[in-house]
């Protein structure tokens, strides 16, 4: 049995160890730890030395956390003892067994303690290991004075669990201290993230994500470089800007870095892996890694992608002066920064997204309400090109329109910096392929660099000049024919984003709404020009009433509405197979004609197919035929357009018109109806100026034809009534004289009946000049016989004065019927009483004039309208339309016939003269009658 004293004291064992056990769960503190240990060591245990030393696993070294001695507490309990192979020590350090050692100061592997325990006397020692799962945390060294001692089964145990527990403590410990001294990176980001809530914008956030990772990194630098994708290059575009090597340029890291140089680098960027360059250690090969770190200007590295979609935007890079080896937690917090960067830039681009929607759409507002202003479209087109030049980066803006008249494009506006200079039009042709491109394209069409690319013809050259190097086309009229262009120049190599590109069709859409108004406004004041010309034109064709000239303003009004250089009619006969070239004036070298020539109409081909065609027919230079390039010569002329002048089906064609200009006019919808017009006009008015011009000498040709034979009659008249008057005065044929007389009355009256015989014969229809001579004494006599009656019924005195003896020659049967005429009007026209008077005057060796002078009244209307002649307007009353003006115009146009002339005019003292110029006989000589 176990007695009382002995169960009492393994209770007090049991209770100082349950304490103990208890004080090492609860406590965190090391030193607190050790103490208790301690304590409990000395307390329970018969030991004259005890010492605990924990083990410094870096140095491979114990340090002295205290203890007690037979001779108290000395520096000896606190020293730090280095581990060296084969000391007893380091076998229980490495081992975790315990040791048992007889005498220690006989030990030679117990290095200083075995100095110690000589002047301890300490001989028998126990080293126990502090241990936990494998891992040793110190020991406990336990002497006695005396030799070979060794503990019991129960001191075992309860040092088992003593130091065990004190190692479970440590062990703790230092887990806590390893948590609370490992870097985490998810509360940095986790912060990171809440503050870039708050901010807006991409640069600020990058400056967020820099500070944040410098301060966990804790690098030499910490930057983010950005990828220009168009140059190929890593530029820096964050940076904690802190300087750490002084301001030694050579010491500053690279702005850039290029990917040619380092194109390893950039693929595992590409390819999503992080970058790692530190001491003894580089996930890239070692050229790349030298380049690198010399661009860098670095020593140590980690650098991760910032990837969106498989895109490449930059990289975050910590970057050290000194090697170093990054740590796990660093790699896992520098790739989430990366992402986080990664994840903001969309936000940012959405931003930026919306910035330049509400851009552009103030943009192609503004440009939509300048539509409806005339007024601000070059003030829109201004503010238009620098917006986008602005929005885009681009130089220069620039706006064609193509001329439809000479398939050119022309600059309708443009512009550039101050620096540069304008681009001077025209700027040629583009190629077929490339304006069929345009025309049938539902997008801009880029041009990335015109040193490599040479679809835009001459536009390529005469751009380069200025400097341009890209260039951005849209057609104003996506899909549909060229109307205008929209060209956004760079005066680098560049390419255009989608957004970019939807922007410029937007505005050149918008734009081409504006160009089509000034279209459409160009070609209603082009159409008001024209129909104001073609009114114009209308007008003076007809009112002209002169064939020759109707036909040279036409054809000036043709030329000054085309706008052509030659315009020709080619007119004939009806019936004639000869036409004649009529031209408004001589055309150039350029555009000659051979006026000359005599054009056949049936054979030439020209002709031919004009008459044939029911519309205007526009031939090009190499359709037109050789026999008519031999009167239409001009080295210029590369199309012509001709028309017949046609009125009514029924009615046949008696010319054309032609005009004539370069190969490469356009001619314009209302250019073509414009001509038609005229062409139409011109016909019927032709028509009416050719029937009025016949009709005209027709009805004067009947009024002198029956004037004369009513003169005629009336001598007729009066021969045969004298005739029968004398035959009926002869008596009785018994009479001496009767058979004289009656072949006297016969003579008169065949001499009556002979003029009668040639007028049937022939002046059936129109009055015939025949040469005849007659004395002037004759010619004055038989005049005044004439009116004899009329001057004894009115008791007028008649005289001649300077009567000569001369020769007419002319139509004498005419000539004396005009004489009488005259005189028999001034008969009428003189009042009774009066006088009349004939004056006779020799002008030269030709021409005789006789004036007769009256006293009459005369109106002086009488007078103008025989010296202008008959009015154009044949619907205007005139004098001359009734007698005796009537008899007086007649009687002027037989004496022109005759090669005389005929005048009425009025003295200063009112008398009327009647003035007839008449022809003298050849080898006349005037002589005065006594």
């Amino acid at each position: 049995m176990v007695s009382q004293k002995e169960s009492n004291a393994y209770d007090k064992q049991l209770i100082a160890l349950g304490r103990t056990l208890q004080t090492l769960r609860e406590e965190e503190n090391t030193d607190v730890l050790i103490d208790t240990v301690i304590s409990f060591l000395a307390t329970e245990f018969e030991y004259t030395l005890v010492w605990v030393g924990l083990y410094d696993r870096i140095e491979h070294r114990l340090l002295g956390k205290g203890g007690n001695t037979p001779q108290g507490r000395t520096p000896l309990l606190t020293q730090r003892f280095l581990l060296n192979p084969g000391d007893l020590l380091e076998q229980v350090v490495i081992q975790q067994r315990p040791l048992a050692v007889p005498d220690l100061r006989e030990e030679l592997r117990a290095g200083e303690w075995r100095k110690a325990a000589q002047q301890l006397d300490v001989r028998g020692t126990v080293i126990f290991p502090i241990r936990y799962r494998d891992l040793c945390y110190g020991v406990a060294l336990l002497g006695t004075p005396h030799w070979g001692i060794s503990p019991k089964s129960d001191e075992k145990a309860r040092l088992s669990m003593i130091l065990g527990s004190l190692g479970a403590a440590l062990f703790q410990i230092e887990s806590e201290w390893k948590r609370q001294q490992e870097k985490r990176p998810d509360q940095p980001l986790l912060t990171l993230l809440t503050n870039m809530r708050e901010m807006t914008g991409l640069g600020p956030r990058l400056e967020a994500v820099v500070e944040e990772t410098h301060r966990f990194v804790q690098p030499s630098r910490t930057s983010v470089y950005w990828f220009e994708r168009e140059r190929r290059y890593f530029w820096r575009r964050v940076s904690n800007h802190q300087r750490t090597t002084g301001f030694n340029e050579a010491n500053q890291p690279a702005s850039g870095i290029t990917v040619q140089e380092v194109s390893g680098f950039y693929q595992a960027l590409l390819s999503d892996q992080l970058v790692s360059i530190g001491e003894a250690h580089s996930s890239l090969k070692a050229d790349i890694t030298t380049r690198l770190m010399q661009q860098i200007r670095a020593r140590s590295l980690l650098a991760a992608p910032i990837l969106f979609q498989g895109e490449l935007l930059g990289f975050l890079a910590v970057e050290g002066n000194d090697p170093r080896i990054w740590e796990d937690e660093e790699k896992s917090y520098i790739r989430g920064a990366a992402q986080i960067i990664a994840l903001t830039n969309p936000l940012n681009e959405m931003e930026q997204t919306i910035s330049e929607i509400k851009t552009d759409q103030h943009l192609t507002a503004g440009i939509a309400r300048s539509i409806c202003h005339e007024d601000e479209w070059k003030a829109t087109l201004q503010t238009a090109g620098g917006q986008v030049c602005q929005r885009l980066r681009a130089e220069r803006f620039m706006l064609f329109r193509l001329d439809p008249e000479l398939d050119q494009f022309e600059l309708a506006y443009q512009t550039q910096p101050h620096n540069r200079r304008p681009l001077m039009s025209p700027i040629g042709q583009l190629p077929k392929e490339t304006r069929k491109s345009l025309e049938t394209s539902k997008e801009p069409i880029a041009f990335e660099s015109l040193d490599m690319d040479d679809q835009l013809g001459e536009w390529r050259s005469h751009l380069l000049e200025l400097g341009v190097h890209a260039v951005l086309l849209c057609n104003t009229r996506l899909g549909n024919g060229l109307e205008g262009i929209v060209a956004i120049c760079h005066e680098t190599p560049r390419t255009w984003n989608r957004v970019e590109r939807d922007l410029v069709q937007i505005v050149s859409q918008q734009i081409g709404l504006i160009l089509h108004q000034w279209s459409l406004l160009q070609q209603t004041e082009q159409q008001k020009k024209i129909n104001q010309t073609i009114q114009w034109g209308l007008t003076a064709i007809q009112q002209t009433h002169q064939l020759e000239n109707l036909e040279k303003s036409a054809l000036q009004h043709v030329g000054h509405v085309l706008q052509v250089p030659l315009a020709l009619l080619v007119t004939w006969l009806p019936g004639r197979s000869a036409g004649r070239i009529t031209t408004a004036m001589p055309p150039g070298d350029h555009f000659a004609v051979n006026t000359g020539v005599v054009i056949p109409i049936q054979t030439d081909p020209l002709i031919r197919w004009a008459l044939e065609a029911e519309d205007l027919l526009i031939i090009g230079e190499a359709e037109i035929p050789a026999e008519t390039r031999q009167w239409l010569t001009g080295s210029s002329i590369g199309q012509v357009i001709v028309k017949a002048l046609r009125t009514a089906p029924n009615h046949e064609p008696t010319g054309l018109l032609l005009v004539a200009d370069a190969g490469t006019r356009y001619w314009s919808e209302q250019h073509l109806k414009a001509l038609s017009t005229l062409v139409s006009q011109l016909a019927w008015s032709r028509r009416y100026v050719s029937l009025t011009d016949n009709l005209a000498v027709q009805r004067d040709e009947f009024e002198r034809l029956n004037w004369y034979k009513h003169r005629r009659l009336e001598d007729l008249y009066r021969a045969l009534t004298n005739s029968l008057k004398r035959f009926n005065e002869l008596g009785s044929s018994k009479e001496p004289l009767y058979d004289t007389r009656q072949q006297q009355i016969l003579r008169q009256l065949n001499d009556a009946i002979a003029p009668v015989q040639p007028l049937l014969q022939e002046e059936f229809w129109r009055v015939r000049p025949q040469t005849h001579t007659m004395s002037l004494i004759s010619l004055l006599k038989r005049g005044i016989e004439r009116v004899d009656w009329v001057i004894k019924q009115r008791q007028l005195w008649s005289q001649v004065h300077d009567e000569t003896n001369l020769t007419i020659n002319g139509d004498i049967d005419k000539i004396e019927l005009v004489l009488y005429e005259l005189l028999l009007i001034a008969c009428q026209r003189s009042p009774n009483g009066g006088r009349i008077d004939l004056w006779c005057r020799q002008i030269d060796n030709r021409w005789f004039e006789l004036s007769i002078t009256d006293g009459g009244q005369i109106d002086p209307r009488l007078i103008a309208d025989l010296e202008r002649g008959k009015a154009e307007d044949l619907l205007k009353p005139s004098t001359l339309d009734y007698a005796p003006g009537q008899h007086l115009n007649i009687c002027q146009s037989l004496v022109k016939l005759a090669g005389g002339e005929l005048s009425v005019y009025q003295l200063e003292d009112a008398r009327v003269v009647s003035r007839l110029i008449l022809q003298i006989a050849p080898g006349q000589a005037a002589t005065k009658k006594t």
